[in-house]
């Protein structure tokens, strides 16, 4: 293994942020330094892409997307070691899905699009994003941000209401939304964080089955570009949740919610062989 590359000073600072949120049961909360949130406003989203300019834009820029996953695969900047579970995933074809998903990387989301890029129609999965990446991220990463069939939250409460009736609007079309339960992404955190309610909320409203994945890692022996081991990604495609029709919506949302967090544990404690822990004080 190639040691040369010095350890990026900034990486090393998040490491010790995700450590010390860690320790204070921060689980949820971002670490990284994004982007000043600008409020989404009603007038600035078309979340269904009604629009024939915003469905022409969708298409071309998910098509440069591929391209850049394909690239990042290439060049080994992006490693997906094996696929456990895929069966899980194929009977739920005709049915309105989400996917939950460990978040430890920008490019991990684009290993789900890879893994299911013949399993769903067109390749399409729906995401939810925070507000600020859909409003104020810059470069290319913002304009695959509000081009490739996102479903950006927002603080704003029209508008917010809006993307609820867009998520089950999708849903009962048989679409599969993918929700990072963890929110916040905590860079190659291995073990797997406390959900919050967002995506149960989702899956109990429309009444249809959350999936979850969880991505476990290993070192290659490759170093990127700030002095790191690349990871190859293992993902774990994990049976289907569904509502239960004798609890009430409350209950669903914390059974689900609950069971999603026990499945990433288990899988968590078979792959590394080691039973899970935090730091928390």
């Amino acid at each position: 293994m190639d040691t040369k590359i010095e350890k990026s000073k900034e990486r090393l600072k998040i490491l010790e942020k995700i450590d010390e949120y860690e320790k204070k049961g921060w689980f949820s909360k971002d670490v990284e330094d994004d982007p000043e949130t600008i409020p989404l406003t009603p007038d600035k989203v078309d979340y269904l892409n009604k629009k024939l300019s915003n469905k022409i834009l969708t298409a071309f820029v998910n098509s440069m997307a591929w391209k850049f996953i394909d690239k990042l695969i290439a060049n080994k900047q992006l490693i997906i070691k094996d696929i456990i579970g895929i069966e899980n995933f194929r009977p739920l074809k005709d049915e309105g899905v989400i996917i939950t998903c460990n978040h430890f990387n920008a490019f991990d989301n684009f290993a789900i699009h890879k893994v299911l890029q013949h399993e769903v129609k067109k390749g399409i999965i729906w995401k939810v994003i925070r507000e600020g990446n859909f409003t104020s991220f810059p470069g290319l990463f913002g304009l695959f941000f509000r081009h490739c069939n996102t479903l950006p939250l927002s603080s704003v409460y029209s508008t917010q209401k809006i993307f609820m009736s867009a998520v089950d609007t999708l849903l009962k079309k048989k679409q599969k939304i993918l929700v990072y339960a963890e929110q916040g992404m905590w860079w190659n955190y291995r073990k797997p964080r406390p959900c919050t309610k967002g995506a149960y909320v989702f899956a109990v409203k429309s009444n249809v089955p959350v999936v979850p994945f969880f991505i476990t890692m290993n070192d290659s022996d490759m170093i990127d570009g700030d002095g790191f081991p690349i990871q190859e990604y293992t993902v774990h495609i994990l049976p289907p949740i569904y509502p239960d029709p004798n609890k009430s919506e409350k209950e669903n949302i914390e059974y689900m919610k609950d069971k999603n967090y026990e499945m990433w544990k288990e899988v968590y404690e078979k792959t590394y062989g080691i039973p899970l822990t935090y730091l928390t004080e």
